[in-house]
């Protein structure tokens, strides 16, 4: 008499349970080494490594600060930038008023061209006004300090007057440091001379007035005015050379701050990127542990011994 088949035991269906489960890991692992070999990428989600997730974050956040911190820096070397060319025109314009004023000290000139230097030095202050209000490429002005609006306003008697303020602002480039944006008007255009505050456009005014016949002695007033241009010039010549250490200070900090992206990211990569060599050993690990379970699964399954337990 030919034996009835037994239903499964708990021991048959034990072990249908441990191998259907045993084989559904394997292709989980297969599916995450495809997938982490497709993207690159080892962590796709937090769950997946809970720690190098949080180092990730942390990674990240570095990295955003230090992109905020890399376009101030930029920003800030194009103002000193502006700002260092503006001084350098300045200082430009009242050398070319001094050799007006030397010329214009010659006793044997006439009046006729006592006046011809009167319209240069004119156009030289124009020139030193439009310097004055000059804007960053934001449009920002570079010399009224923090203060909106033109650093200097003329009013209806020609008269020229900082309207800015005493405060340059500063700008933060790096963890813990800040570098002042510029310079604020009164500290490239005044200056002292003789013990007395005055200012350049001040000073090419008057000068111009004493070549338009202003003084008794037009020679010797003009002579007397060089003290207060080299004055002038001498203000902003320092305050280039300020405004050019400050540059060359940023340009440190935005090659350390190269330094440090590259830094974040190799740290990043190491913790996030995946490791191509070892993800395609264990997928092929898997590979073969998975066909292996697999036959075994069939041969052990279709072995009678099973519809006798």
């Amino acid at each position: 008499m030919i034996p009835t088949a037994k239903p499964f035991t708990s021991s048959t269906a034990d072990f249908y349970q441990r191998t259907l489960d045993q084989m559904s890991g394997l292709r989980g692992s297969l599916e995450t080494l495809q997938t982490q070999i497709a993207t690159g990428q080892r962590i796709e989600r937090g769950s997946d490594d809970p720690a190098g997730a949080a180092r990730l974050r942390a990674l990240d956040r570095l990295q955003k600060l230090g992109e905020i911190e890399a376009d101030n820096a930029a920003k800030l070397e194009q103002d000193l930038t502006l700002a260092a060319d503006q001084i350098g025109g300045v200082a430009d314009l009242l050398i070319r008023a001094r050799e007006l004023a030397l010329q214009g000290s010659n006793d044997t000139l006439d009046d006729t061209a006592r006046a011809v230097i009167a319209e240069e030095l004119e156009q030289l202050r124009e020139e030193l006004l439009g310097r004055a209000n000059a804007q960053t490429l934001t449009g920002e002005p570079l010399f009224a300090g923090t203060a909106e609006g033109p650093a200097y306003l003329r009013d209806a008697n020609g008269a020229v007057s900082y309207n800015g303020n005493l405060e340059s602002g500063s700008v933060p480039i790096a963890p813990g440091t800040e570098i002042e944006r510029g310079v604020t008007g009164p500290q490239v255009f005044s200056f002292d001379v003789a013990g007395s505050q005055t200012d350049a456009f001040a000073l090419l005014s008057e000068l111009a007035i004493i070549f338009r016949g202003g003084s008794a002695d037009a020679g010797a007033a003009a002579l007397a005015a060089i003290d207060g241009i080299d004055a002038g010039i001498d203000t902003a010549t320092r305050n280039q050379a300020i405004i050019g250490t400050r540059a060359a200070w940023v340009d440190v900090i935005q090659q350390n701050q190269i330094d440090r992206g590259i830094e974040l990211a190799e740290q990043r990569s190491e913790v996030a990127d995946t490791d191509l060599t070892e993800a395609i050993a264990r997928l092929q690990q898997t590979l073969t542990a998975l066909e292996a379970s697999q036959a075994s699964f069939v041969r052990v399954s279709s072995l009678t011994l099973f519809d006798a337990i």
